[in-house]
């Protein structure tokens, strides 16, 4: 029977043991190095480089295909984090249980660090020693996806969306568009490059994407309930701050059941996308489920 803590637990200790690899051959100044490994290597979900190994096992890849591109997800997650607690953004001091990067290094360290760690996740994938013409081509492809999920046609979008939309009361269909672009790009980038990794075919590649679009709207739901109840001590950050920064989310749209509700909804969609595929895809199903059930 399979086991998703196990998984989870097996591959973020790859991750992590890649990327703490992947840090010490990284020899910027101290001071950033310091603040860099701070907060990518203080824990977290590692959600990301974990559904990315996963589409790759579920079309036939093994760890080794995408692991690379895994990593440099997770830098761009934790970028975004670093910024996104920033004082002029959500003004955090707590992530993953520890002062957040601007509390522990000041706030110019921090948005350094944030950079560093954004530019250092393409020096990684353009770091690939290619092997034939083909390769380097699926390479560049990932690039553009993870480039364009982090940029200002993806997650940085959502981000400003957000920021604008405080104070005011969006509908569901902006307020979807906004998460969609928000989270749900990075996640879905996730799929797609383990996918494209793995070279699955345009049927898998399409299932795979239906999976994703549905689960990375599921992630920021789970995220919206869990700020309304969920428990700080288990969160490692704050509770409660969306609606004393008057953010729309769905609980504040929809109330806490009808969210519930929705995120069942689109886990049932997400589902439904992996039917063609056969066990390899069971790890992306137990984590479709993981997403709207997590404590945190």
């Amino acid at each position: 029977m399979f086991e998703l803590k196990n998984y989870i637990k097996q591959k973020s200790r790859a991750v992590n043991d890649t990327l703490a690899q992947m840090m010490q051959n990284y020899q910027p100044d101290e001071t950033i190095s310091k603040a860099m490994k701070y907060s990518l290597m203080a824990g977290g979900k590692r959600i990301r480089p974990v559904l990315c190994l996963a589409a790759s096992e579920a079309v036939g890849g093994g760890l080794k295909d995408a692991m690379r591109a895994a990593c440099a997800l997770e830098m761009v997650h934790t970028y975004s984090l670093i910024h996104d607690d920033l004082p002029a953004m959500d003004n955090d001091e707590l992530r993953r249980g520890k002062p957040t990067c601007h509390v522990a290094f000041g706030e110019a360290t921090a948005i350094l660090a944030g950079d560093a760690l954004l530019t250092m996740a393409f020096e990684i994938l353009a770091s690939v020693p290619f092997e034939n013409g083909d390769q380097a081509g699926k390479w560049l492809q990932v690039m553009q996806i993870i480039a364009s999920a982090a940029g200002s046609r993806g997650m940085i979008q959502g981000q400003m969306l957000d920021i604008a939309a405080e104070g005011r009361l969006l509908d569901v269909t902006d307020l979807e568009s906004m998460h969609r672009l928000k989270t749900g790009a990075l996640i879905e980038a996730s799929l797609q490059c383990g996918a494209l990794l793995a070279e699955a075919d345009m049927t898998q590649q399409k299932s795979l994407n239906r999976y994703a679009r549905n689960i990375g709207l599921a992630f920021q739901v789970a995220d919206d309930i869990l700020n309304v109840e969920g428990n700080p001590a288990l969160m490692g950050k704050a509770v409660g701050t969306d609606q004393l920064n008057e953010k729309n989310t769905y609980p504040s749209l929809l109330g806490l059941d009808a969210s519930k509700q929705f995120a069942r909804d689109l886990i049932r969609q997400a589902l439904q996308a992996l039917e063609a595929f056969d066990n390899k895809a069971e790890p992306l199903r137990a984590l479709a489920t993981y997403i709207i059930e997590r404590n945190r």
